[in-house]
């Protein structure tokens, strides 16, 4: 057992942050926290920043379906996670993303009142803080010089650059930090870094101002889940000791330790899936340091299956949320 209100922070966003939320939550004694990164782009966060005028909301939607009180209603849960099919304009939209967007609307163009009554609607256990309340976008500096712009291209970039390394992240325009985001991380007794997309979900929430400091005077523990697999675009070619280095590169410092899958192997049949996608399993080279290395199978059973509707790319295989997330409360 874990003594009753350990804080835990996880920073990220996207189904990575989504799987570790749902392990977490069955463990009633944590008091959670998410950070979450708000200059996703792509798919219906296009329509809701460029028709809307509004700071994204998958990723936030996301982590409030993940957290949702046993209580709340399962219908209202399956509305915030369905996806249209149909209709102009409207296909690949999320129910959730629109209701969230016409909550904010009701309010008076206040999204972070629009958030808070979402999270009450949902009986949200945990607390979900954007990174910034102020609109930005990424911008990516490829090792062929080349600069890309907005976390959609970077995540699934052109031919010309997604074979080349990225060897550089900002944000444009400089936003100020959330100041919860900031609270929430000097008070943890556990920073979770992943899983999830490295360029495009977990390290824009640290490129900005304030973050990288604030991690490094906590008090807690920094935790990194290692990935299952690369990302062609983003980490081809990254074995562990690389996604430890490019932590360190923006973190100023090393994680604390480390989660990596060991153990069970991901089938043949899927990783010749992946090989499509440019993709394979990191491989662990971690080397004894002063860093933790955890080693445990942390690999789900289930193969996702995507809706037609949803157009972007998503991961095949994911981690068991259970497992990770008694690898982490162990931790405590």
């Amino acid at each position: 057992m874990v003594n009753k209100n350990k804080k835990v922070v996880v920073i990220g966003g996207g189904t990575g942050t989504f799987t570790i939320l749902s392990g977490l939550k069955k463990y009633p004694q944590l008091d959670i926290s998410v950070i979450v990164s708000m200059m996703d782009d792509g798919g219906s966060n296009r329509v809701i920043r460029d028709e809307f005028g509004l700071l994204p909301t998958s990723d936030l939607r996301q982590c409030m379906v993940a957290l949702a009180g046993s209580d709340s209603d399962e219908t209202l849960r399956k509305l915030f996670t369905y996806r249209y099919e149909n209709g102009v304009g409207i296909a690949g939209m999320t129910f959730g993303n629109l209701f969230m967007a016409a909550l904010t609307d009701i309010y008076g163009g206040d999204q972070k009142k629009a958030i808070e009554e979402t999270c009450e609607l949902l009986g949200v256990r945990g607390k979900i803080i954007p990174v910034t309340f102020e609109k930005t976008n990424l911008v990516a500096t490829y090792a062929n010089g080349k600069q890309v712009l907005g976390e959609h291209e970077i995540d699934e970039p052109c031919s010309g650059v997604g074979k080349s390394k990225i060897i550089d992240l900002q944000i444009f325009p400089k936003i100020a930090v959330n100041k919860d985001a900031l609270s929430a991380i000097t008070s943890a007794d556990l920073i979770i870094l992943g899983p999830g997309d490295f360029y495009t979900s977990i390290l824009p929430n640290i490129v900005v101002d304030g973050v990288a400091k604030e991690i490094k005077k906590s008090h807690g523990k920094v935790v990194f889940v290692m990935n299952l697999m690369t990302k062609y675009g983003q980490t081809i070619g990254f074995t562990a000791s690389t996604f430890v280095s490019e932590i360190n590169k923006y973190l100023g410092k090393d994680p604390d330790v480390v989660l990596i899958n060991s153990g069970k192997k991901i089938p043949i049949s899927i990783l010749k899936k992946y090989k499509v996608e440019k993709a394979e399993m990191v491989r662990d080279d971690l080397k004894k340091s002063k860093m933790k290395v955890v080693r445990k199978q942390l690999i789900s059973n289930k193969v996702y299956k995507k809706p037609k509707s949803d157009k972007l790319v998503r991961s095949l295989i994911r981690h068991n949320s259970e497992k990770l997330a008694k690898s982490i409360v162990d931790l405590l």
